[in-house]
């Protein structure tokens, strides 16, 4: 279940009224928000619910039928293999700045003619660029980092240290 933080603020204003009105007025019916009027005294406690008094709440999402997570409910990271197609990896090739780096789509044109399923590539890709989000995604949804690009180099050969390590331990505890 996921939750929002909430913060509430609660105006206290203060009024003296010696002919308190014991009806509701037309604006306020109309209103859209509805909201406690309290009085003591000379004391006037109002509270609004709305975001025109900056109150905020927590909410708990139940996803699907029986209240799954982000990942259950096929939000994030439940994709398979065959989710993954050339337009994903030219959106993430685009999004990483990889064009304005390589000047043009050459090398991502020929990882896609290599025939290499677009899973693969994007784990070559995010292995390069060191996107750890991206490689457990693309992990999970069972992207082989033992496939070799044009030059005969896998994700593990493009990655650096830290990133090796990230996958070669996420791999074993898959399995």
């Amino acid at each position: 279940m996921a939750s929002i933080p909430c913060i509430t603020h609660q105006p206290i204003t203060s009024k003296l009224n010696a002919f308190p009105s014991r009806h509701v007025s037309a604006s306020n019916a109309a209103s859209r928000f509805r909201g406690t009027r309290k009085r003591v005294g000379w004391l006037s406690l109002a509270s609004t619910i709305g975001p025109s008094n900056g109150s905020k709440a927590t909410c708990w999402f139940k996803f699907g039928k029986s209240g799954v997570d982000a990942e259950g409910a096929g939000i994030y990271g439940s994709q398979g293999r065959d989710d993954f197609d050339r337009d994903d990896v030219e959106q993430y090739f685009n999004y990483m700045g990889m064009l304005a780096v390589e000047g043009s789509y050459d090398k991502m044109e020929a990882l896609l003619n290599q025939n290499i399923h677009p899973v693969d590539i994007l784990l070559l890709l995010a292995a390069s660029e060191g996107d750890k989000p991206k490689i457990e995604e693309l992990l999970r949804a069972g992207a082989k980092y033992d496939v070799k690009d044009t030059d005969g180099r896998t994700a593990l050969d493009r990655a650096n240290d830290e990133i090796k390590d990230f996958i070669l331990n996420f791999s074993v505890q898959r399995a």
